[in-house]
């Protein structure tokens, strides 16, 4: 880490950012699996906050629409391409840092995975898939209240994807960058059922290795 000089009247002298970025081709070596939450349920979560306890009667249940869903979980940006949310790649790479002995909040202001696009619905930062087309999944899960139920969701069972990383060179050279997303795609993983899951152990989900890398700070 760059220590910050002091001049010889005891001022501190704080030095310009000097940021990289390095663009990395990702192959997924497992499904990858995508869940965002739909403007459906935002939209019921709000009108029940709004109608206050008005919204505490039993309310009819409407029959799913599995092709809707399907469709719902799915980040799509004004003109219909596919990504992934690019804070899944910084995520996982700040997990990643408690292999290593970064300290994370340190590495949360040193390390950004740059957007491709942005979801057309909430505005999420995309990357672009450059491979791979997504079919509808389903599985079996356990909700928060203990009520088993199926979910559907998109999953790409072979996946590609350019991702530009910007990182602090005063915390982190171009290798440890590529190290340390080595180590995220092997052992955090993207999406549900990634190792790093907090709700579980993970399914094994979301892997990726490095193809090539090229730097593009120069």
């Amino acid at each position: 880490m760059a220590k910050t000089p002091e001049s010889s009247q005891g001022t501190i002298i704080i030095s310009r950012p000097n940021l990289g970025r390095a663009e990395f081709h990702l192959r997924g070596i497992s499904p990858y699996v995508q869940h965002k939450f739909s403007e459906k349920a935002r939209r019921q979560m709000l009108d029940a906050q709004i109608d206050g306890t008005r919204a505490k009667g039993k309310k009819k249940r409407e029959p799913r629409d599995i092709e809707a869903e399907y469709k719902a979980a799915m980040h799509l940006t004004e003109d219909g391409r596919t990504g992934i949310p690019a804070n899944a790649f910084r995520n996982c790479m700040i997990s990643a840092c408690r292999l290593v002995g970064v300290v994370m909040t340190r590495a949360k202001l040193s390390i950004f995975a740059v957007p491709d696009a942005f979801d057309a619905d909430d505005d999420t930062p995309l990357v672009y898939f450059t491979k791979g087309e997504p079919q509808l999944h389903e599985s079996a899960v356990r909700l928060a209240t203990g009520v088993a139920s199926i979910a559907i969701r998109p999953i790409w069972r072979e996946w590609e994807c350019d991702l530009v990383v910007s990182y602090d060179n005063d915390q982190f050279d171009i290798n440890s960058v590529a190290n340390l997303l080595a180590r995220a795609g092997l052992q955090v993983g993207i999406g549900e059922g990634r190792y790093d899951s907090k709700k579980s152990t993970g399914m094994g989900w979301g892997q990726f290795v490095i193809d090539n890398s090229n730097d593009l700070s120069s």
